[in-house]
């Protein structure tokens, strides 16, 4: 018995549901899957597997198994991939998805570097501040920002995403500045509205808490307008450094609060497999690590 066939042959089977599902994507006839898992059950002394006519249920030692075996192969395949890619140069057409104003203001310089060191890679570059699903939309990997929650996705965390309040120093001449979160209930709110309510930060709350005249609001799905309304004086924004950054540098915009500021969010490369990466993708992945700095370079603002 070849172990790891045997245990590539039960890991399939459990993820696919079925033998002959789990045969047709191994490319086997369903009765040398069979062979294999019974097989790796004689050699384990332990049922994995408890088999009827219509589904098949795993043990508790089938449970245990199959998330290390899982890990094993994910370990297997990535290793053979990297080797791979020491053989082959990362080519062909690489599809990104991006936030709207993120790729605007600092993703030119990354895929122009990008592609003189990697010249047979051409850039699909789409941009949207919704999250797309990266398999159905033929997406090779999504930049997404936020805290993320768990899913079957890959996720490599590339840069922290600082959220600061800020506001123009005409406005503030004009209004006030708060000096506690309770102030901001009596000051205009230049809104986000794919903000996450449920886990926006303590701020956005009074910024959206009762007693406000929201229809005075501004709402808009685009950071950078948001921003040019509040360097004009429209009011008090709530928005990453990255867009913030260069006017806070110029005194455009101040920052209010900053003892309140929210546990940063960061910026994600997500991917959907980790098995057998094209090396596109893993060139970029690589590529990417890193490029922005420590501290990102949007952060050095003197705050």
């Amino acid at each position: 018995m070849d172990r790891i066939d045997a245990m590539r042959a039960f890991v399939t089977v459990v993820n696919e549901g079925t033998f002959t599902r789990a045969a047709d994507r191994l490319g086997l006839s369903p009765q040398l899957v069979s062979k294999y898992v019974s097989q790796l059950e004689q050699h384990l002394a332990v049922r994995l597997l408890n088999r009827t006519t219509r589904r098949i249920h795993l043990t508790e030692a089938g449970t245990r198994y199959h998330q290390r075996a899982q890990q094993v192969l994910n370990d297997i395949d990535d290793m053979e991939s990297q080797l791979d890619d020491l053989q082959a140069q990362a080519q062909g057409l690489l599809r990104i998805s991006a936030p709207v104003s993120f790729a605007i203001r600092h993703m030119a310089p990354l895929l122009s570097e990008f592609q003189r060191a990697h010249p047979a890679v051409g850039i699909d570059l789409q941009l949207n501040d919704r999250k797309v699903d990266i398999v159905e939309e033929g997406f090779d990997i999504a930049l997404r920002i936020g805290h993320l929650k768990s899913s079957s996705l890959i996720a490599k965390r590339l840069a922290p995403v600082r959220l600061v309040l800020c506001a123009s120093p005409a406005y503030l001449e004009q209004h006030g500045t708060p000096e506690r979160p309770e102030d901001l209930l009596n000051h205009r709110y230049l809104r986000y509205s794919y903000m996450d309510m449920d886990a926006g930060p303590a701020v956005h709350k009074w910024l959206q808490g009762s007693g406000r005249d929201n229809t005075k609001e501004m709402i808009s799905n685009n950071g950078d307008v948001l921003i040019e309304a509040a360097i004009a004086g429209a009011g008090i924004v709530l928005q990453p450094t990255f867009i913030t950054g260069a006017a806070i540098r110029e005194g455009k915009l101040q920052v209010l609060l900053p003892e309140h500021e929210p546990e940063p969010m960061g910026l994600y490369a997500v991917y959907a497999h980790r098995q057998l990466l094209a090396s596109k993708v893993r060139g970029f992945i690589d590529f990417i690590d890193g490029f922005f700095g420590e501290p990102p370079y949007w952060d050095r603002f003197g705050q």
